[in-house]
């Protein structure tokens, strides 16, 4: 779900997307006119926070950002947790967003639960967001977007894969946890979100998958996008076992201010606009 910002005495044409999680936070600042990414930042916050303490957090970012202390033309906030599930819009109804995820995510009543519309895919995902933050970003600058991050992620790999006619495996890695979406011949089979501490659990669960869609190691493309470098411990096990490893990049055709350190990190962040 979403809301749409109609501050419209605003003329900047300045937009920023800020991506949070309980591990770390990005922000973007873009120039819509000239397409120039002015920032771009990662921090990592080295544990596992709390709600509470990620409030704390982008609170001070955002008095501390020199760059953040300006008018937006649009503010979008994208939240990562694994509070999520995919919904096909045949079956959706508002009136069930606790029953959809009740079963594979822990969630309390107290919770507030919203949904995005993938209309690429035709589906719904429906999750929790930071709603402390969504409150404090409201109090700042009024009315603001919203998304989780596997939202993003999807409409983007659909995006890039929408002529496509064979299928692929891209694995999307954060720092704490990896997403595997396969795509066939354009649309979505398979999505999918893991935690790992180690490059044994990250090869475990890859080959899982593999094996329980069916695929060959020998054949299968796989797409790395994210948090993921060439010659790493998790690129160098998944070689061992599969062999045709491809490192994807945002579809955006960005002019940066600085260049990110990969044609592939950041992923979620650069393809929210």
């Amino acid at each position: 779900m979403a809301t749409t910002n109609n501050n419209t005495h605003i003329t900047t044409h300045i937009e920023l997307s800020i991506q949070i999680s309980l591990s770390g936070l990005s922000f973007c600042i873009l120039n819509s006119i000239t397409q120039q990414v002015e920032v771009l930042k990662h921090i990592d916050l080295n544990k596992h926070e709390t709600p509470y303490r990620l409030l704390e957090h982008v609170q001070s970012l955002f008095e501390n950002e020199p760059s953040l202390q300006q008018e937006f033309n649009n503010i979008q906030i994208i939240h990562s947790n694994e509070l999520s599930t995919l919904v096909p819009k045949a079956l959706f109804s508002k009136d069930h967003l606790a029953d959809y995820l009740k079963y594979n995510s822990k969630i309390l009543k107290s919770d507030f639960i919203t949904f995005d519309e993938i209309d690429i895919n035709d589906s719904v995902n429906v999750y929790v967001p930071y709603v402390n933050v969504n409150n404090f970003i409201y109090e700042q600058f009024g009315e603001f977007t919203f998304k989780h991050f596997s939202t993003v992620l999807i409409e983007s790999i659909l995006q890039i894969e929408k002529n496509t006619d064979q299928q692929k495996l891209y694995i999307h890695f954060g720092s704490r946890s990896f997403e595997i979406v396969s795509i066939v011949s354009g649309t979505l089979q398979f999505y999918n979100s893991f935690e790992y501490s180690s490059k044994e659990d990250f090869i475990y669960y890859l080959l899982f998958t593999l094996e329980q869609l069916k695929l060959n190691p020998e054949t299968i493309p796989l797409v790395f996008i994210g948090d993921i470098k060439e010659n790493s411990d998790l690129y160098n096990i998944a070689y061992k076992y599969v062999r045709h490893i491809s490192f994807g990049k945002h579809k955006n055709n960005f002019i940066f201010n600085q260049q990110p350190e990969t044609q592939h990190s950041e992923f979620i962040i650069l393809n929210s606009f």
